[in-house]
């Protein structure tokens, strides 16, 4: 059957690592076709080539393709223009993975609840760190994230790590590390590139593209077995980290923030902002702003959260563990 359920896996899995809050592991679970993903990865990662798993990564490569190439663009444009609404919902889905990662902390006693603590506490001061770095610019007015091939090879590098882990998801280490929207744009452009087959377009949108599929490459292929030897040598330090990372993504993903058209004046990228260039910035490009947000607001956000929670503990039933 996993002629079938590969791209179909693939399918949902590309969705997952698009929005962020959703396990692209989860999809794989829940099509039944996780454990195979994992062998075929450390099979192709270790020169240990087999051709039904060459085929079956090929066949989710192409689903997880295709939805990235399809979804990209209204994602971007859904958390630019309804930021503090999406971003409500991302908290939900977060912390909804909190089930999933408990287990793998349990017992929570003597010796393991000690190292689950370490690991609690060391995942927090990673997304604290974070989440300071984007308050830094977000909250004095500051310039947008300028993304460099380095901080996108690291972007794509922590996303596919993630992503080998149910319950764990690539795009919210993208989003935290402000990677996110420039990534969701570069997809775009090759997207629109290739419909147009316009060749220039396409290359320049490919090179931009090149430092993050060497990451998701490198963490798929080298990081991905490192992380699950850690997962079965230190269960318990690990399952910390990742509860501590979730829970402090409520802090790095506080929603009430919104995109500010330049002025005159202004400095984006390096170009001074004229009458005459003012509509050619894209809304990515834009610097943020936090905002105090009403009680209709505030509502709405709890709301969104909730439902975004109830979405992703129905996902975590699929985890068999």
């Amino acid at each position: 059957m996993f002629p079938v359920r590969a791209p179909l896996g693939g399918l949902l899995m590309g969705f997952a690592n698009i929005v962020p809050g959703i396990s692209g592991g989860a999809m794989l679970l829940m099509v039944g076709v996780y454990q195979r993903f994992v062998e075929a990865v450390a099979q192709c990662s270790t020169l240990r080539f087999r051709a039904r798993s060459v085929l079956f990564l090929m066949l989710v490569g192409l689903g997880a393709g295709t939805t990235i190439l399809l979804s990209a663009g209204p994602i971007k444009r859904l958390i630019l223009e309804h930021t503090w609404q999406a971003l409500a919902l991302f908290i939900g889905l977060r912390l909804g993975a909190i089930p999933i990662v408990w287990k793998w902390c349990k017992p929570f006693e003597g010796q393991n609840a000690r190292r689950v603590i370490a690991g609690i506490v060391g995942g927090l001061v990673v997304t604290g760190l974070l989440a300071i770095s984007q308050y830094a610019g977000a909250g004095a007015g500051g310039a947008a994230h300028t993304s460099t091939p380095i901080t996108r090879f690291a972007a794509g590098l922590a996303g596919a790590s993630a992503t080998i882990l149910p319950g764990m998801d690539g795009s919210y280490f993208l989003l935290l590390m402000g990677e996110y929207v420039p990534i969701l744009s570069g997809i775009e452009r090759f997207k629109d590139a290739l419909v147009s087959r316009d060749v220039g377009a396409i290359w320049q949108a490919g090179l931009y593209l090149v430092p993050v599929g060497l990451g998701v490459a490198l963490g798929l292929g080298g990081v991905s077995i490192l992380l699950r030897w850690l997962f079965q040598k230190h269960k318990a330090v690990v399952g910390g980290v990742l509860l501590g990372v979730v829970v402090g993504a409520v802090g790095g993903l506080w929603p009430f923030r919104e995109s500010v058209p330049p002025a005159v004046g202004d400095v984006i990228k390096g170009v001074t902002v004229t009458a005459e260039n003012l509509a050619s910035f894209d809304i990515g490009d834009w610097r943020t702003r936090f905002f105090s947000p009403s009680g209709v607001q505030m509502g709405i956000s709890l709301a969104l959260a909730a439902l975004g929670f109830a979405i992703a503990w129905g996902f975590s039933k699929v985890d068999p563990e």
